[in-house]
């Protein structure tokens, strides 16, 4: 289950009253290594088991069926959570699910993370994560300027593909499973929707 955890101190007129601990990157590097998924958005720290089978198989189909298309043209690189992406100060380590970046943007093959905006990030829904990767998610990615978001949604079998416009992100279209997938940051990339998720 995904909680947010925070610690409160404010105070407000004439006695003390909560106020949301704001999380550093410093305090991430003190968190136990459990097995569970720790991120830090905007200063609030995100917690996040780990996900269930429907989830990895498409995180496994999407990050291959990219790496087929951007690795042999030597386009650039595709990685897979746990994988820090610090998109800003406050915001950093964000982990996505699936992410791509531009051989033009990759800075190194000694990194230990990746600091600033890759070329594209893929979010898959869970039942716990729907208002971080709708909300929370949407609006770090679009603030940091990722130019492309997909969400992927294993329940409807769809994706929701967003591209980043005057600042601020547009649908370019969910595909559904019967349809192919397009993508304005990789054009010449066709995915058959269907083959990303689990045979029902």
């Amino acid at each position: 289950m995904l909680e947010t955890v925070a610690t409160l101190e404010r105070t407000e007129t004439q006695q003390t009253a909560p106020q949301p601990k704001i999380w550093q990157y410093e305090d991430y590097l003190k968190l136990p290594d459990d097995g569970k998924r720790y991120e830090i958005i905007e200063g609030v720290l995100y917690v996040a088991n780990a996900p269930n089978i429907n989830h990895q198989f498409a995180v496994f189909e999407i990050s291959r069926q990219i790496g087929n298309h951007v690795l042999p043209n030597k386009l650039g690189y595709v990685l897979t959570a746990p994988f820090e992406v610090h998109l800003s100060q406050t915001s950093r380590p964000v982990q996505p699910d699936v992410l791509f970046i531009g051989v033009e943007h990759w800075p190194s093959s000694n990194i230990q993370y990746f600091e600033g905006a890759p070329s594209l990030v893929v979010e898959v829904l869970s039942p716990s994560s729907l208002r971080l990767d709708r909300v929370i998610k949407f609006n770090a990615y679009e603030k940091a300027g990722v130019a492309e978001y997909w969400i992927v949604n294993p329940k409807t079998r769809s994706i929701e593909v967003y591209t980043l416009s005057g600042g601020e992100y547009a649908l370019l279209d969910e595909f559904t499973a019967d349809e192919l997938l397009r993508s304005n940051v990789l054009p010449e990339l066709s995915i058959a929707v269907s083959a990303l998720f689990m045979m029902e």
